[in-house]
């Protein structure tokens, strides 16, 4: 997807998928196989949809995801396969070759993720970096940070203050930003209940 109209023509949106069909593990107590594939397809639209009119880059090895995305008209490229922090630094260096100043890294399991709500992180100062805390004020679901200089991403428990002292100690200004829709990612049974 190119940046459309009243876009930043500079900022695009990494989405790291490992898969549909076998991903959300952590579900399978309550939701069977093809109920967790509908779940992380559906999460995944509403991302892409936030996106709004900026460039989107999928970071995935899964055929599945491969078609899905292809099928939307969004760039994708093969997951590196060392985890979550290669695949956003993957798509880091997609965007840095394109000559994009900024990325705004999302996760796909956002379902309340409203249309165009990624847009706002696009027009941050050069040197700033904006992060939105998961629900439970440890993940790191959206990070928005310049290509450059190299950010090294910290991914799991505790993120989104490691994220915050990375950027910190690469001279760079902090934003933590609580959106009660951005922030709420869904990783546990107990997360479709509210």
């Amino acid at each position: 997807m190119q940046p459309g109209p009243g876009s930043s023509p500079r900022a695009g949106v990494v989405i790291p998928l490992r898969a549909f069909a076998n991903g959300k593990a952590r579900l399978a107590a309550v939701l069977d196989d093809r109920e967790r594939t509908a779940l992380a397809r559906s999460m995944a639209d509403c991302v892409v949809e936030a996106s709004g009119t900026m460039a989107v880059l999928v970071v995935s090895s899964a055929a599945e995801v491969h078609e899905w995305a292809e099928t939307r008209g969004l760039e994708v490229v093969d997951d590196p396969g060392a985890g979550l922090d290669a695949a956003a630094r993957e798509g880091v260096q997609w965007f840095r070759a394109r000559e994009f100043d900024r990325v705004i890294v999302a996760h796909a399991d956002l379902p309340r993720a409203r249309p165009g709500s990624l847009e706002r992180f696009a027009d941050v100062a050069p040197g700033g970096v904006v992060i939105v805390p998961s629900h439970r004020d440890d993940g790191t679901p959206v990070l928005s940070i310049p290509v450059h200089p190299p950010f090294q991403f910290a991914y799991g428990v505790g993120s989104a203050y490691r994220h915050a002292q990375i950027a910190r100690e690469l001279g760079l200004a902090v934003q933590l930003v609580h959106d009660d829709e951005l922030a709420y990612d869904v990783d546990l049974p107990e997360d479709l209940l509210s």
